[in-house]
């Protein structure tokens, strides 16, 4: 889906015009990868307009850096109120935060150390990330997820996503929306960029960290939704063969919010429609991150936008 640009970006503290907002060619992160990023979505409530789990993303952000050894120099306040700011000066809501930071034009070695770093965070309309009606066909890739100790899978670093763009590219290739990859020892990851949930015999299962997967802050706000429904939760490692048996299934994430799954290697998941599960936890969220039920986990920060019309996402 093309960018749809903004007015204004924030940068090292500074708003500039979007168009100003570029790097030198050789900027580490243009030969190495060395970025870590966020995607966070605010969404309207009415006729007003809340950022969802800011804080949460946020602090994933920072530590991301952290991991990668790279110093952000603003707090975490400091980097919720840049995202705030940014999205109030464009006046665009609901909407796509990227906040992203990397190395920028220093040495051109390896070694990262002596390459400033530079944040940036844009905000711009998006809409539905995973195609298809009622669900989405998917696949098991045959690339796998990062093998442990290898790259960091709880860092959000646009390195880690040269493996993901390989999942998708395959995938859509081969006329699937999306692909699940498996870890290193064969077990369930996730998608490209999204969390795997599955339903067996009304029990919500969803692989564990240990797994390669990112700590998604959506993931988790599922997880709190469904012990909040009484749902049984398991987190451990899923053998891939579950997910042709199991009744329902479902991704999350900021991009992909909650999508059911409706096959997966052209096998039916259930009757191939969204399950009774599934479709409770899809509309809880949406009503709690659309304003149709009460904020009662203070996951919404509020931006000063003039909401008149629902615009992309």
């Amino acid at each position: 889906m093309p960018i749809q640009p903004t007015e204004k970006i924030w940068h090292n503290g500074t708003l500039i015009p979007w168009e100003k907002a570029q790097i030198h060619v050789m900027s580490h992160v243009v030969h190495y990868g060395s970025s870590v990023f966020e995607g966070v979505r605010a969404y309207t409530q009415g006729d007003k307009a809340g950022v969802f789990r800011l804080r949460e993303h946020m602090q994933r952000f920072i530590d991301s850096a952290k991991i990668y050894r790279m110093p952000l120099d603003y707090s975490l306040d400091e980097l919720c109120q840049a995202v705030v700011e940014v999205i109030e000066a464009n006046g665009v809501a609901p909407c796509y935060i990227r906040p992203i930071a990397f190395r920028g034009y220093g040495e051109i070695g390896v070694n990262p150390l002596k390459s400033p770093v530079d944040i940036y965070i844009a905000n711009f309309p998006w809409g539905k990330y995973m195609p298809g009606h009622g669900g989405a066909d998917v696949c098991i890739s045959s690339w796998n997820r990062l093998a442990p100790n290898t790259m960091p899978s709880l860092a959000k670093a646009g390195s880690n996503y040269m493996n993901s763009q390989l999942i998708r590219m395959e995938a859509e290739i081969n006329g699937y929306a999306e692909g699940i990859a498996l870890d290193v020892n064969g077990y369930l990851s996730e998608g490209s960029g999204e969390n795997l949930f599955l339903v067996r015999d009304g029990k919500l299962f969803t692989t564990p960290l240990a797994n390669s997967v990112l700590s998604g802050i959506t993931r988790a706000s599922i997880i709190e939704i469904a012990r909040d429904m009484n749902l049984e939760i398991v987190e451990q490692a899923l053998p891939r063969e579950l997910i042709y048996i199991c009744d329902e299934a479902f991704f999350t994430g900021t991009a992909a919010e909650v999508t059911p799954l409706r096959s997966v290697d052209r096998i039916l998941i259930g009757d191939g429609n969204m399950g009774p599960i599934t479709t409770k936890i899809h509309d809880e969220f949406f009503a709690l991150v659309n304003g149709k039920k009460a904020d009662r986990y203070n996951w919404l920060t509020p931006v000063n936008v003039k909401v008149e019309e629902a615009v992309g996402a």
